[in-house]
């Protein structure tokens, strides 16, 4: 019972690392370059925990029933599907707004004028990730089906 406790802590506290060594090095005015070792190390550990908790079989929540009612394998791909469509669309979306948003500003900062114009721009950019969302909205209501 104590590694019920224990194990989800322990994530909680390696989730937490990587806030703290870049906070040590920004309060000591060193560059946060150095804390990149720990985050690695700390992701390392949250994986880890991750692998060991299921081996537990103590956070499994199917009964014996839902064992039998398990996902087929074309629910596990719709679900993948869904995922993939939000995390590209937020990979696109990012480098379209990394791409238009310093422009705006340059353009906006010439000519005030310009400010709505260059803000169309960047939220076209933004629609990609709620185009990606929506998508993936539609495949996981498509799976329960």
């Amino acid at each position: 019972m104590l590694k019920l406790f224990l194990l989800p802590l322990l994530a909680v506290a390696l989730l937490l690392v990587p806030f703290a060594f870049t906070a040590k090095k920004i309060k000591t005015g060193k560059s946060p370059r150095g804390a990149f070792i720990g985050n690695l190390c700390t992701f390392a550990g949250i994986m880890l925990t991750a692998i060991i908790v299921p081996m537990g079989n103590f956070v499994s929540a199917a009964s014996e029933e839902g064992a039998a009612a398990a996902l087929s394998t074309g629910a596990g791909l719709g679900y993948l599907a869904a995922a993939l469509a939000v995390g590209l669309s937020c990979i696109g979306s990012g480098i379209a707004v990394a791409a238009g948003a310093p422009a705006a500003i340059g353009a906006t900062s010439e000519d005030p004028k310009n400010f709505v114009k260059a803000l169309i721009f960047v939220v076209l950019g933004e629609g990609i990730a709620l185009y990606g969302l929506l998508i993936s909205i539609l495949i996981i209501s498509g799976i329960g089906a």
